[in-house]
């Protein structure tokens, strides 16, 4: 078999985010991966031969749905500043925005690119999922089925992995696969605690990224998308200072961290038949919602570790926040 082949038979996987589709392809040995994303978002504008030409000439990536030009990916950010407007996003919440008639489409649009068609018949692709919230969501089996049904039409035997299970795959072989993984992205938290690779809960909260973004908007009269530029250029989580922005940011991120740490900790102590741990375990946090500057030294304080009701190791961010979904995926995928 040659090296081409090899390649197009190896397994893949793929964080399916809110914000960002993250694909995971294994290099060398199962330690070394290589990464590609795309926004999860898009931008309409009216169809017009001239446009179209346009966005082709630019090496654009885009679709035609209708009478609208679809700027997709990465591409949309830089559409949407140039106009002023929001984003649209396909996905709401961790699931698929059903308010959104373009949605499908363009999750299909993103998928292909970044995974292309399978190559070999029945590829396995393990992709990312996210918990149910409090309350549960009927909008979870369909989000799950579509994916599937996408990455089926385009060859792959793909399976599901939730998101804070995929964390524990990506970053806790040091321990065998025990301790509890937490996935902060945009439109969820997600929180699995596995033993030996073996889920013992898993839950999400429906305050992420994107809450701090439109909350923190609503206060300042920012959009929303200025927000979430704003948290990935310069913002520290380090209490309040004469920024209204950088205070609004504050407070929101505050809220996300507390009641985030609070439903940690009622979940453990309400878990029956939680296993005996003889030893203590790590907690690891990912997703770009954890990466600001503060973050985790907050996370720490409101988890009150001293009296938590298990024993942690240790607290920590991920080495590769914005990968450690995609990357557990791929590890999963190819055990």
């Amino acid at each position: 078999m040659s090296n081409v082949e090899q390649e197009n038979n190896l397994p893949l996987g793929l964080d399916v985010g809110t914000s960002r589709i993250v694909v995971a392809r294994s290099m060398d040995s199962a330690h070394q991966s290589q990464y590609e994303s795309q926004l999860n978002a898009f931008f309409t504008m009216p169809y017009s031969k001239l446009a179209e030409s346009l966005l082709q000439r630019e090496g654009v990536f885009h679709e035609v749905f209708g009478g609208e030009l679809v700027v997709t990916g990465n591409d949309a950010q830089s559409f949407a500043e140039v106009f002023h407007v929001e984003t649209r996003r396909p996905m709401l919440g961790g699931v698929l925005n059903p308010q959104e008639p373009h949605g499908v489409a363009v999750m299909r649009s993103i998928i292909t690119r970044l995974v292309g068609k399978a190559g070999v018949a029945g590829r396995k692709l393990f992709f990312s999922t996210p918990a149910q919230c409090p309350g549960g969501d009927p909008a979870m089996a369909y989000h799950e089925a579509t994916i599937q049904q996408i990455l089926k039409e385009l060859g792959f035997d793909s399976q599901p992995i939730q998101e804070g299970l995929a964390v524990v795959f990506g970053e806790m072989s040091g321990s065998n696969y025990s301790g509890i993984g937490i996935s902060c992205g945009s439109g969820l938290c997600n929180v699995c605690m596995a033993i030996l690779s073996v889920p013992v809960f898993h839950f999400a909260i429906p305050k992420a990224g994107d809450f701090i973004d439109s909350q923190a908007a609503a206060v300042t009269g920012e959009l929303a998308t200025r927000m979430r530029v704003q948290k990935e250029l310069n913002f520290a989580v380090n209490g309040l200072t004469g920024d209204r922005v950088q205070n609004a940011l504050t407070v929101y991120y505050d809220d996300v961290i507390q009641t985030l740490a609070n439903t940690l900790r009622t979940t453990i102590s309400s878990t029956q038949r939680l296993p005996k741990l003889d030893q203590s375990v790590p907690i690891v946090l990912s997703g770009g919602t954890a990466i600001p500057k503060g973050f985790l030294r907050r996370f720490t304080t409101a988890l009150r570790v001293e009296d938590f009701p298990i024993k942690i190791s240790e607290i920590r961010v991920a080495e590769d926040p914005l990968n450690s979904t995609a990357r557990g995926a791929l590890m999963a995928a190819l055990c």
